[in-house]
């Protein structure tokens, strides 16, 4: 009787110290500047170099926050251009034939909608009508981290998310991502956080594809509220 007592006790304990899903998101939204803070954020614009194979490559991205991004990556004097802007997107790409504008569309079109702001699907999944649970704890690298799966309500595309128990920062994002008609399991690595008048933002994203390093993305410069000239993200 007395062995059964401590193991309710131990139980009741447990689940009164559990977080929810939503106690971690706000404690991780917190410790990336507060919500509120960057959703005001007007605009930003990221300088920065790609790593791929071997290749180091110009990127910059300009965003009017929760509106429209523009990315360019500079490849052997010419440019990878890719644009979101409020519910469409394009791209140009010369290395696969694309010269000319072309439309963006499906899950791509998606992930695009996400980078246009500067508040993470997962720190604003509520506003985004997102799903969110909470998938208990895991090790990554050696930390201690909350494991969360969240389901874009758009395409029903699943994500794991690896925040920090302790500072509840993000350490990783995980999931599946179609490669040339091949299902991948992607995962992206953050480090070298920085602070921006109270902001935080990753300096340093690695991207692995099953396992292997895939990309490296180290960034130069990070501008906030910045003039942003709304033209480049017409085609």
């Amino acid at each position: 009787m007395k062995l059964i007592l401590t193991s309710l006790l131990c139980l009741m304990l447990i689940a009164a110290h559990a977080q929810t899903a939503d106690e971690i998101i706000q404690k991780h939204a917190a410790a990336m500047g507060g919500l509120d803070a960057m959703n005001k954020v007007s605009s930003f614009k990221i300088t920065g170099t790609v790593t791929a194979q071997g290749n180091e490559l110009p990127i910059t991205t300009q965003v009017i926050n929760g509106k429209a991004s523009r990315n360019e990556v500079e490849v052997m004097g010419q440019s990878i251009i890719t644009v979101y802007d409020n519910g469409k997107g394009w791209t140009i790409n010369p290395f696969t034939g694309a010269s000319e504008a072309t439309d963006i569309t499906g899950p791509q079109l998606a992930d695009y909608k996400s980078q246009a702001s500067l508040a993470s699907n997962l720190a604003d999944y509520k506003n985004r009508g997102h799903q969110l649970e909470s998938v208990g704890q895991e090790d990554v690298d050696g930390i201690k981290c909350f494991k969360l799966k969240l389901t874009t309500k758009d395409d029903s595309k699943i994500t794991y998310y690896f925040i920090n128990a302790t500072d509840y920062v993000l350490v990783k994002a995980a999931t599946k991502r179609d490669m040339q008609g091949e299902e991948v399991d992607a995962e992206t690595f953050y480090s070298d956080l920085k602070d921006f008048n109270g902001i935080k933002y990753f300096m340093t994203r690695i991207q692995k594809v099953n396992g292997e390093v895939f990309s490296e993305m180290h960034v130069d410069k990070f501008e906030l509220n910045v003039p942003v000239d709304e033209a480049i993200f017409k085609k």
